[in-house]
């Protein structure tokens, strides 16, 4: 039997293009053991349609007779009438030398950019090992397009992540956060993306007396106006109120600890006050007990206050992230959709931390900014992802895995051989050994690469 030559043989682009529209595509050969040369025919097939005992059907099938162009290229055109996966056969004298994939997206999801990234993550801010720009030089090298740094109960080591890197066009969207504790709860809770900090609210944040609760530590920026630090009566009057509305007029379930759901409410509404998106994190953790009891988590679910689950992230054992998996299913099946994303909660960014690059979600956006990414999680265009291990797998819906899948394959291995070298160049300017017009080059590059690869609605 032949070799059938595959993506490391050569390149096909686009690899994602939007239905119903005539595109033209592009294979190139890579030059490792076959050149382009001379005559051949293409089939296209959709790669999970046609007769059950002929998957291959004539009906299933467009063919095209192509000759080489210049630089050992073929091109044809195709417009594709349903979503999914399409397989790309090239054959040369009735044998087949090449296997290729692409994929077809409908218009909701063609107008959008994939984009890896991460919602949780530790500095030297908190109980880190790396200061945090360097933490976003690491997470570049492993391919991700944007990152939040949630240090704990501090908000402005995010801000000097984003410092560290102003007025320089890099591929990675740092967006502002932290992980909020507040006392009252031990619910761990995520400000991804929030323009104010929801610990800096607070006096007793003892991180926070250390800058003297300086407002450009606790805000975005000079358009931000957060709200004042509480005095901490008038914060637990507003607990108190929270409450007893629960406990009087919504029929709270007896036992279930209503303080700590009063003080989970006022953090997620702080969070929503900050065009942040307010996480429910990790609830499976195992910290000599779980960290919420299972009855809390369960009503947390079903009444849905927060804005995205943590499906997956931190911990590399089943009872965390599958059995957190298992609930996102539950509550699916109940008619209860939850927006979910996948963190690392690392708090080292090298592979010292077998667990640094543990979990991620793909979000797919408008765009590569802050809004954008969180407006892509509001509105249920993400994906969990499990890469623990080489046989990853995912979280979410379907059609949203299906599309991931093909990513993950087809799309991400390219894209992150480019971002290890962004990466590099991030970490050497942030260490004083790169410049500015050394860095900026990559940002040009990696918007030629998602444009080559990405062809979006028009």
């Amino acid at each position: 039997m032949s070799a059938i030559f595959t993506r490391n043989q050569f390149d096909i682009f686009p690899l994602v293009f939007p239905i119903e529209e005539e595109v033209e595509f592009t294979i190139q050969s890579l030059g490792v053991r076959h050149t382009l040369q001379g005559e051949y025919t293409i089939t296209l097939h959709r790669a999970n349609a046609g007769s059950p005992s002929e998957a291959f059907s004539a009906q299933n099938t467009t063919n095209y007779l192509c000759k080489t162009e210049k630089d050992s290229q073929l091109s044809f055109s195709y417009t594709a009438n349903a979503e999914g996966e399409y397989f790309v056969r090239v054959f040369q004298n009735g044998t087949r030398v090449a296997q290729l994939k692409i994929y077809a997206l409908a218009k909701d999801l063609s107008c959008r950019l994939p984009l890896r990234g991460d919602f949780h993550v530790h500095t030297s801010g908190s109980d880190g090992n790396e200061p945090p720009a360097i933490v976003c030089a690491n997470y570049r090298k492993k391919g991700y397009d944007f990152i939040t740094i949630t240090d704990h109960d501090r908000y402005f080591p995010s801000l000097d992540a984003i410092a560290a890197y102003r007025g320089v066009q890099i591929p990675l969207a740092i967006l502002p956060g932290e992980e909020v504790h507040l006392p009252g709860t031990t619910v761990h809770v995520v400000n991804a993306g929030g323009l104010f900090s929801v610990n800096g609210l607070l006096p007793m944040k003892e991180n926070y007396l250390e800058t003297n609760g300086e407002l450009s530590r606790r805000r975005f920026d000079e358009s931000v106006q957060p709200p004042d630090i509480y005095k901490m009566e008038n914060f637990w009057l507003e607990i108190d109120a929270l409450e007893r509305k629960l406990t009087t007029e919504e029929a709270f379930p007896e036992g279930l600890d209503s303080r700590s759901y009063a003080v989970c409410l006022w953090i997620f509404d702080k969070i929503r006050k900050a065009n942040g998106l307010g996480i429910f994190c990790h609830p499976n953790w195992i910290n000599d007990l779980y960290q919420i009891p299972e009855d809390f988590t369960l009503y947390m679910l079903k009444n849905h206050p927060f804005d995205a689950f943590e499906v997956l992230g931190g911990e590399n054992y089943y009872q965390q992230n599958g059995l957190q998996t298992a609930m996102y299913y539950d509550e699916y099946r109940q008619g209860r959709v939850h927006a979910i994303v996948g963190s690392t909660d690392s708090h080292s960014s090298t592979a010292s931390n077998r667990n640094w690059d543990l979990c991620s979600t793909i979000v797919f956006a408008k765009s590569n900014v802050r809004r954008d990414i969180l407006d892509g999680v509001r509105e249920k265009y993400s994906v969990a992802v499990d890469t623990l291990s080489k046989e990853y797998r995912l979280v979410g819906e379907y059609r949203l895995q299906k599309y991931a899948a093909f990513l993950m394959e087809n799309y991400f291995p390219l894209h992150d051989q480019q971002a290890l070298i962004d990466g590099e160049l991030m970490y050497q300017y942030a260490i004083g050994n790169a410049t500015k017009e050394e860095v900026e080059l990559i940002g040009q590059r990696a918007e030629k690469f998602s444009q080559k690869y990405i062809r979006r609605s028009e």
